[in-house]
This record gives C-alpha cells, structure tokens and sequence, in this order.
C-alpha cells in the first residue's frame, strides 16, 4: 500500500478524481434553478379589504366580502417586499352589470408577475338592486321584570320618533320591526331617560344589514304606581237622633284613584265610606275620612265631602195640672136658720149641689235638637 501511494501516477489520479468532484460541487451550488427552488417562499395576508365599483347612490350591492385573504408564492424578497409594503388592492368593477344576481370573480392590481397569487374567496355571488331609504317609527321597549313591584310602565317615547332606514328594495320590503332597546337593573320605580340603539328586524326577529340614520335615539322611560279610579260607596252606620230625618245624602267625590300592587287592587270593586248618622245633626256639608282597604298603598282623596238633607221634627209632650173638688153635704147636717126668721110664703125649691169635675189641661212643649 505504501509502494502505491509512493507511486506519482497513483497521486496523479487521486488529484484529479477530487478535482472533478469539486467542479461538480461548485457547479450545482451556482445553478439558476437551484437558486431559484431554495430562495421561493409562500405567505398568507389576512383581512385584505375588497374595493367595489358601482353607481352606488342608485344602487346597492349585497354578497361582495369585506375582505379576503391573498397567498403569495414566489421569490424571497418579492413576497417580503408584498407583504411589507401591502400596496397592492383587490377590487371587484360592477359598474357595467344591471339589476339582478351575478358571479363576478375578484381581481387584484399592483403585485408582481413573478409571483403568484391566490385569492380566497376567488369568486362571489353578487345581487345589485335598487337603492331605497324610507321613514320608520321607533318604537321603544323594556323588560317589564325590571319595574319594582307595585309600579307600572306607564309609557316610552323616543326621540326622534324615527328614524330613515336605507338598503336594498327587498330587504326595506321585508322590515317588520324598529326597536329600540332600553336596559337598565331591576326594581325601577322611577321615570328616566336613556340613549339606545336602534335595531332593525324582520317578522322572524332576524336583524336586517341596513343603514339607520341616526343610529341611536334617546328614549324617556314614564314610571309610576299602579293604580285603578274606584267608585265610591256610602255605608250608613249609626242611628239618627230623635227627631231628625235624614231624607238624603250626596257626596263628592265620587271616584277615588288608589295605588298598590296590581293583584291587590285589580280585586277592588268600590272604596266604601262609614257614615255615622248619629252625627248628621243639620243640613250642611259634612267630611268623612276614606278608609284605605289592606294592601293599598295611597288613594287619591283623605276626605270625602257628604251634604246631608235632614228634616227636624217637633214631637208633642203632655203634662196634668191637678184641680180641688168640694165634697157634697151629709144627710144629718141642719140648715143654718135664725130664730126670727119668717118661713118664705114662695119658698124656692131646693137648689142642688152640682159636682165639680176635674178637667186636664194639656200643654205643647217643643223637642230640643240632639247634637251626637
């Protein structure tokens, strides 16, 4: 072994065997196409927005994406460059379509042809129709969970009351609903104001991609007490007093507003008021307290106010004054004669003694009026 490494032609062949290994290295290191598959790289760039040409103050386009994403592949520094600089757009011209439903494919401008680009989504389905704004009423609502018991939502209004609603002919068509939301913590019992934001919906509760102007209105939230207007009725208790007549009674008010939670008072028919007659002495106006039932709150009236018509009447008493009656004569007493007297020749019959019969007398005394 050592004799043939000695030997020159031995060296000679070794040399040149490393040599054209070398070449061929260095070779294929400096190849185009090497270059080229070693330095390729493929990105992604998300959320790229998409620009729309048409006649958009008669139009208006439904279906196009706000944005896509956009794969570039191709040599290093391109798609470095691209993905830096992000001046390149995608874009999609309706401006030569009319009416209807169409598939239209996405474009895009400022990107080098050395790269190669994918666009996802590629192509859309597009509708184009007629342009429409119309007036809406806003209507207000509320959770009614959130009023305190014993208190009512006694109304909202919102301002302004509408609203101009913009978008596709159809889907104007198709409007059922414009809310306006007002949310808040339970147990309100007290009017307030909140701004919300108005909502569009169809007849499903779907909410509708249209353009409100304005956006939001304020809204003016009326709460107060439950309550219900009650008739008034009269309970007569008591006796009148000796010698009044009490021949009738008005009073006023008639109605009385009370206030409570709804189960309590829907259950009312009538607010009754006590009125003692022992204490209707003349005719004139008299006041009686109202009496609220258990469970209600408040009412509208303290007092009720009740004329009374009476008639006084004057009662008859009787009283006996006594008289003295003289007794008749005993059938042994003598008459009273003188010694000279002369019997009289035309003696008179015998006058008889009549009795004195008592008589009553009868006097009026008037009844007094009896104050209870």
């Amino acid at each position: 072994m050592d004799k043939m490494m000695d030997s020159p032609w031995v060296l000679r062949i070794i040399a040149l065997i490393l040599a054209c290994l070398l070449f061929f290295s260095v070779r294929t290191e400096l190849s185009p196409l090497n270059k080229t598959i070693t330095s390729e790289q493929t990105t992604v760039i998300r959320d790229v927005p998409v620009d729309v040409f048409y006649d958009d103050k008669n139009l208006i386009v439904t279906g196009i994406p706000k944005t896509v994403d956009v794969t570039i592949k191709g040599p290093m520094p391109l798609v470095i460059q691209a993905q830096t600089s992000k001046d390149f757009s995608v874009f999609v011209d309706l401006s030569k379509l009319l009416i209807g439903e169409h598939n239209v494919a996405l474009k895009y401008e400022n990107i080098s042809d050395k790269l190669q680009v994918t666009l996802d989504p590629a192509t859309v389905k597009v509708s184009i129709e007629e342009k429409v704004t119309q007036e809406f009423r806003v209507d207000p609502e509320m959770n009614n969970r959130l009023i305190e018991q014993g208190y009512i939502l006694e109304g909202m209004t919102a301002n302004p009351a509408t609203v101009y609603v913009t978008g596709p002919k159809s889907v104007i068509e198709n409007i059922s609903y414009v809310k306006a939301t007002v949310t808040g913590e339970k147990g309100m019992k007290e009017p307030f104001s909140q701004v919300a934001t108005v909502k569009v919906l169809d007849r499903d509760l779907n909410k509708l991609d249209v353009k409100i102007e304005p956006e939001t209105v304020k809204v003016q939230v009326d709460i107060g007490a439950y309550s219900r207007e009650l008739p008034v009725v009269l309970k007569e208790v008591g006796k009148a007093a000796d010698g009044i007549i009490v021949n009738k009674l008005t009073f006023n008010p008639t109605t009385v507003k009370v206030y409570g939670r709804k189960s309590i008072i829907d259950t009312l028919t009538a607010i009754p008021i006590e009125v003692d007659l022992s204490k209707i002495t003349e005719s004139k106006t008299y006041e009686f307290d109202v009496k609220l039932p258990e469970g209600v709150t408040s009412g509208s009236a303290s007092k009720i106010k009740v004329k009374a018509d009476i008639t006084k009447v004057e009662q008859e008493k009787t009283t006996t004054t006594t008289t003295t009656t003289t007794p008749e004569p005993t059938p042994d007493a003598k008459p009273d004669t003188k010694p000279d007297a002369k019997p009289d020749p035309n003696p008179s019959p015998p006058s008889e003694e009549s009795n004195d019969h008592s008589e009553d007398n009868t006097t009026t005394e008037k009844t007094e009026d009896i104050d209870s």
